[in-house]
């Protein structure tokens, strides 16, 4: 049919203002630097002095934990430590800081008897023995460590009595999963390469001065899997499971059901080696299917660098679809999940791929900045190499973070500079997550830096409505972690996993937030709960977050802005 030239002539003009409206409306929505004001001081320390060891350069990861179940997230802030003989920061450790619920922060370390000194790396919450309190699993290089909550604001070290001491591995991102479908939380811990100081080598970008080695460099190594046996005691099912692979060079994890049969499938973002996907055979066995599925490589068949992963539906297709971060000069990955077992990579065809060319992300993740309904994504960014620009004039060392949002129809636009100048200021960026920090339904954004400060942003909101879902588990494990939760309003429909894990290094909260746009009640809300168990909810108002308990329902609920007393 041929369309009036008329009307020829007005779409594009039509196209052109709406799109001048979308970047409008976003610019409405900035992210403000309150890290000072909110009391977060810390620096981390990477150890280096000179020689240039390849894990100075790889941290820190960043997490939020409700640790005292006030309602208000805390924050946790990885750290590293001096190298043996080489004294330059002093004694240094995590750092937990209380969210005091009026948008201050107070550093609980010691008190919460998390001042203990390692070359930590990455963080991963849950609550792995079912008793209402989240723990911590804190990645490092050389011995990780598992930390009890033990309800009283207070941590208990337990990896020897867990059954997790031994493995002296360069450990990097975590997450927990029930993979067997037991109610009780199992954890996956990332692995990058074999690395120690005698194997250290000299590597060089200009031919006089050392640089950082790449990864090729090095051996690879295999993930490990905890598997949890109750009680508090874990054993290593890694080989059992399936997931023994020494050729891995891991950093990021994220965990989905990719075919929906209702069981959590994890996908291993690697560097320089072929990302990997276990496919969850339900026997307490995974098949890995990177290359079938299209992970595995870039369209043009190479194994690129990556950095971090998160997974959702960004198009409410019903499937999961997958993002990695990747090194410099080589685009972020944004693999679409096609429902038949393979995904597409749609980076190269979008903003976010375009935009994302020649700086190097780390930490990554989605999430629905302005409540729209549709999952944004985030980036941050930052260079492993400091004198870079000698080399690569289009790289710089600190590289602003990429902030994409999602205009639906699968179709991106890069907001970062209307966020705000602290918000898309440069920075050598690790790690990042998100968070809700002071209830009032818009999620917050936190990211370290390697060897500076971490950074908070708090998300000044807009008028868009929301609903937040903290979930509690009978049968299941008590966090709810691996339930997928449909959510319609209004006739549209979206459609979250609650995860541990995910971006790089880091650890968003364990609260699942819905935008609901101009829609002021969630219509239907139906919960399938890892235990097959499914619960259903109908005529939610928005504004409020609420919590469901399997089996029982809304067991509580509090409206934006009101404190828990």
């Amino acid at each position: 049919m041929t369309r009036p030239r008329a009307l020829t002539l007005f779409l594009p003009l039509l196209v052109a203002t709406m799109t001048m409206l979308t970047v409008r409306c976003a610019a409405q929505q900035v992210f403000r630097d309150v890290t000072t004001k909110a009391g977060i001081h810390f620096t981390h320390n990477n150890g280096a002095f000179g020689k240039k060891w390849l894990p100075e350069t790889m941290g820190p990861g960043c997490a939020f934990i409700d640790y005292d179940n006030d309602g208000y997230p805390d924050i946790l802030l990885v750290n590293g430590e001096d190298w043996p003989g080489h004294p330059h920061a002093g004694a240094t450790t995590p750092k937990l800081y209380r969210n005091n619920r009026n948008g201050t922060f107070t550093d609980v370390t010691r008190q919460a008897r998390l001042a203990v000194p390692m070359f930590g790396m990455g963080v991963a919450v849950g609550d792995y023995d079912n008793d209402g309190f989240d723990d911590l699993f804190i990645s490092a290089l050389g011995q990780s460590h598992l930390f009890h909550n033990n309800g009283n604001g207070t941590f208990s070290e337990v990896t020897k009595i867990a059954g997790m001491w031994g493995p002296n591995e360069f450990s990097t991102s975590a997450a927990w999963v029930d993979y067997d479908r037991d109610g009780k939380l199992d954890l996956v811990v990332a692995n990058y390469v074999r690395w120690n100081e005698q194997n250290d080598l000299y590597c060089t970008l200009d031919g006089a001065h050392k640089s950082y080695c790449t990864p090729e460099s090095y051996k690879g190594t295999s993930v490990r899997l905890w598997h949890n046996l109750g009680g508090g005691k874990f054993e290593d099912t890694t080989q059992k499971a399936g997931l023994g692979d020494p050729t891995s060079k891991s950093l990021g994890i994220t965990i989905l059901d990719y075919n929906a049969d209702g069981w959590p499938d994890i996908l291993i973002a690697n560097d320089t080696q072929p990302n990997k996907l276990y496919l969850n055979k339900k026997d307490g066995t995974f098949e890995e299917r990177g290359v079938p599925s299209g992970i595995a490589f870039s369209e043009d068949g190479v194994a690129r660098a990556g950095m971090g992963a998160d997974a959702a539906d960004y198009d409410r297709s019903g499937h999961p679809s997958v993002i990695i971060s990747n090194f410099a000069n080589q685009m972020v990955s944004l693999y679409h999940n096609e429902g038949n077992g393979l995904f597409v990579d749609e980076a190269p065809q979008s903003e976010v791929g375009r935009a994302t060319l020649v700086t190097l992300g780390f930490g990554c993740f989605f999430f629905d900045y302005d409540n729209d309904g549709w999952p944004d994504i985030f980036v941050a960014d930052g260079h492993i190499e400091d004198q870079i620009e000698r080399v690569q004039k289009r790289v710089s060392y600190a590289e602003p973070s990429h902030l994409f949002r999602n205009l639906g129809g699968g179709k991106f636009q890069e907001v970062t500079v209307q966020m705000g100048q602290a918000f898309a200021a440069p920075r050598v960026a690790r790690g990042a997550a998100y968070a809700d920090i002071d209830n009032d339904g818009f999620l917050d954004v936190l990211v370290t830096t390697n060897a500076g400060p971490a950074f908070l942003f708090h998300n000044e909101g807009g008028t868009n409505h929301g609903l937040r879902l903290k979930l509690v588990g009978t049968k299941s494990n008590r966090d709810g972690i691996g339930a997928v939760v449909h959510v319609t309003a209004g006739g549209d429909k979206q459609r979250k996993m609650l995860r541990s894990g995910s971006s790089y290094l880091s650890q968003s909260e364990l609260v699942l937030t819905f935008g609901l746009g101009t829609q002021t009640k969630a219509d239907t809300i139906e919960i399938q709960w890892p235990s097959g168990r499914v619960d259903k909810l109908s005529n939610i108002p928005a504004g409020q977050s609420i919590t469901v308990q399997e089996e029982k329902g809304v067991i509580a609920n509090r409206r934006y802005g009101k404190a828990t007393k």
